[in-house]
């Protein structure tokens, strides 16, 4: 099966020391848990199209990060740099074009990417936008928790004139807007300012899960409405109702009821996808109990047929629809160089 995870946030474990190029079961525990996600695991499980991410974590809460544009903006290259060797090296391709998103299992080939930029804070100001696509980039979200351009994660607020200008720039490039994390309020002026295709990579239910870190109702629908695909996020927290989170593991079939919300409110099962985040920030302990590493993310199909989604459904929650919406996205592309 041909099978695409659309939230990988790859190169900012590789350069805090997790080798993400070897099997998870060899990448020793760290402060952020018992690692999942392994480029071998990847291909074992039939992963043949990712979303792999810059991700760059501001300061606070007692934590390192950058403080300022330019700290961001190293950071952010820092990690660009590492996919661009990876690329070079042929561990990875770049997602770049309509003819570059995969069809088939990708096998021993370079694994197809596409680039994410998870907060926006490492693009210093619009006039960057070509700059950052001509390397690659081709999708972003304006927030994770506050940045300079959007409200985000717990922390409310609006697009900034800085967010307005730059949200234009990404629409004149073709770049997606990745809609995961953003405050509610900067989510709705997005929408209604952008042109371009949009999606959220990873993000879950806030009927099931009522925090602002998932989408409601109203914002799901909009997003399919707009032809946009949302990725499950693996995180048990974002799996578990606040009834079930002390009671019991996530299990598979917590995926599948978020995937079946999802359908229910567009009416079909074009809009879902997997997003897992399994190398966000978390470790095996905090993913359905089912998933030791990627390679089994077959396990996915198996529960969503046990609730009968229908075969056909699940191939496109499996990978097909982040392959249909790349490939539409990607006719949009101008040529690099």
């Amino acid at each position: 099966m041909f099978i695409a995870d659309g939230h990988l946030d790859l190169a900012y474990n590789a350069l805090r020391g997790r080798n993400v190029l070897t099997d998870a079961i060899n990448q020793p525990p760290d402060d952020e848990g018992i690692p999942t996600v392994g480029l071998p695991d990847l291909r074992r499980g039939s992963v043949s199209l990712i979303t792999a991410t810059i991700f760059c974590e501001p300061a606070g809460e007692g934590k390192g990060g950058y403080t300022t544009a330019e700290e961001a903006s190293a950071a952010g290259k820092a990690q660009l740099d590492w996919y661009l060797h990876q690329r070079d090296a042929g561990v990875f391709r770049f997602v770049e074009s309509s003819a570059d998103v995969p069809t088939v299992p990708a096998g021993d080939a370079p694994m197809p990417m596409v680039l994410l930029l998870e907060g926006a804070d490492p693009i210093r100001d619009a006039s960057e936008v070509p700059w950052w696509f001509s390397r690659g980039l081709r999708a972003v979200g304006l927030a994770w928790k506050q940045t300079r351009y959007a409200g985000g994660t717990r922390a409310p607020g609006p697009l900034t004139t800085e967010g307005v200008a730059l949200a234009t720039a990404l629409d004149a490039a073709g770049i997606v807007h990745d809609l995961s994390h953003l405050a509610e309020e900067s989510f709705w002026q997005l929408l209604d300012l952008t042109s371009g295709p949009v999606m959220a990579s990873h993000s879950n239910c806030r009927s099931i899960v009522p925090t602002d870190r998932q989408l409601s109702d109203d914002m799901i629908r909009a997003i399919t409405e707009c032809a946009g695909v949302i990725g499950i996020n693996f995180y048990y927290k974002f799996l578990l109702s606040p009834g079930e989170i002390d009671n019991r593991r996530a299990a598979l079939i917590d995926v599948a009821r978020h995937a079946r919300h999802i359908c229910d409110l567009a009416g079909n099962a074009d809009c879902v996808a997997l997003g897992t985040d399994m190398d966000g920030g978390l470790g095996r302990d905090e993913i359905p109990r089912e998933i030791i590493t990627s390679a089994d993310l077959p396990k996915v199909a198996d529960a969503l047929s046990a609730a009968k989604f229908s075969d056909e459904d699940v191939r496109k929650i499996m990978g097909k629809n982040w392959a249909c919406f790349w490939r539409k996205c990607g006719a949009s592309w101008p040529p690099c160089g």
